[in-house]
């Protein structure tokens, strides 16, 4: 007994060595996150407050936040330390993309760095001018069989219901639906969107996005969930929204109950960074999970950002903290000015990698790269079988241990 007890120490010891140098990164980088959020992100939202000539109650308010999104370099100087080459880049890049963030998020950046992750997910950089890839690599525009609608699969399909986001993320994968204004679809394509899930009786999931359909009035997004909801073979409904990272306020007690009268009903998000897991976003992920609503991640592997394991690890951890579970990793797109974003594949392999057995399986999600051409997603994993036949098979462990199983 005493040597089995011995031998248990043993590997409990080889257990702290291997996670001890992710926990030393961890303890540091909340400390440094906090003193961010608790000094920085409260005198960032101070400023910008009184800059508006607003309130407290007014910053509460997800309309206030979106009447007052930043979309100009003129109204971004105010608060960042912007020479004149970089209000005529951003004034450039306007010309070709357009950009916008919200108050609330714009409070979560660094004024000094623009290479912050959150400053990079929101603020355009010289690299969008870059010609390389397409505008639409998924050729969604060859999938719609009805407007507003996207499908890709036998049994499910996507209706994209507005163009309108509280921010224009410099990853989006669908800029060129951005536009000038934000533009709700009129109601007769919806509807001719929604008599065709009734006439595709194969249809079980149905996908509400955009855009962001949460931008829309709750009367408006209900009544586009109620119809959807009375087509008798449609099985689950799912939101994709990132308002929750991007403008948590739009998360109020009558949106939640609204949706709570839709099941079964999910929501995936984008979380991307640690960082965008605020006091408020954990706010808005509690009341739509206590709404009954399961939450799902979708984060977007992007250079710079995320493209490390023990940030991913501690986002995918931070996550679960707050209800909400890991579902995907995407690789990025081929997308037309968002190519600094851009890892290899091998790379994110490697995260994968070591994820398994540094943390536990709910905080590991499913690495999926999005076939060009809109040939659908392809689940990427590490090879973990060395050698297989009729007899046998030989893996190895996340430890790289060799392993056979004898048949």
């Amino acid at each position: 007994m005493e040597n089995k007890r011995e031998i248990s120490l043993e590997r409990a010891k080889e257990l702290h060595e291997e996670i001890k140098d992710y926990l030393a990164f961890k303890n540091e980088y909340l400390m440094d996150m906090s003193m961010r959020r608790d000094v920085m992100s409260e005198r960032h939202k101070k400023d910008l407050l009184e800059y508006f000539g607003a309130t407290a109650e007014d910053w509460d308010d997800w309309h206030w936040q979106l009447k007052n999104r930043i979309s100009s370099a003129d109204v971004l100087r105010h608060f960042m330390h912007l020479s004149d080459e970089q209000v005529s880049l951003l004034d450039r890049i306007s010309t070709k993309y357009r950009w916008a963030t919200t108050p609330y998020y714009l409070s979560l950046m660094d004024y000094e760095d623009l290479n912050y992750p959150i400053d990079r997910m929101a603020i355009p950089s010289k690299d969008e001018l870059d010609e390389s890839g397409e505008l639409d690599p998924m050729h969604e525009e060859y999938t719609n069989p009805a407007a507003c609608i996207t499908r890709r699969y036998p049994n499910r399909l996507i209706i994209n219901v507005t163009s309108s986001c509280a921010m224009f993320c410099r990853h989006c994968q669908r800029r060129r639906r951005i536009g000038e204004t934000d533009q709700i679809e009129p109601n007769h394509r919806i509807q001719e969107a929604i008599d065709y899930i009734k006439a595709t009786e194969e249809i079980r999931d149905v996908l509400i996005t955009g855009g962001d359909p949460l931008m829309l009035p709750d009367e408006v997004l209900e009544s586009i969930i109620a119809r959807v909801r009375a087509i008798e073979h449609v099985e689950i409904i799912r939101i994709g929204t990132r308002l929750p990272v991007t403008m948590p306020q739009r998360i109020t007690p009558q949106l939640t109950a609204m949706l709570s009268k839709y099941h079964p009903l999910f929501i995936n998000t984008q979380f991307n960074h640690p960082g965008e897991i605020t006091k408020e976003a954990a706010k808005a992920c509690t009341m739509l999970a206590d709404a009954g609503i399961p939450l799902g991640n979708q984060m977007v592997f992007l250079k710079g950002i995320n493209n490390d394991k023990y940030i991913v690890q501690l986002l995918n951890e931070q996550l679960l903290k707050v209800r909400v579970k890991p579902y995907y990793i995407f690789h990025p797109k081929q997308v037309k000015g968002t190519g600094h974003f851009s890892i290899k594949v091998e790379e994110g392999l490697a995260i994968m990698k070591y994820l398994r057995g540094h943390t536990s399986g709910l905080a590991i999600p499913q690495y999926i790269l999005n076939a060009p051409g809109g040939l659908g997603k392809i689940p990427l994993l590490p090879t973990y079988i060395q050698e297989m036949d009729d007899t046998h098979v030989i893996l190895h462990t996340w430890e790289d241990k060799e392993v056979e199983i004898v048949y």
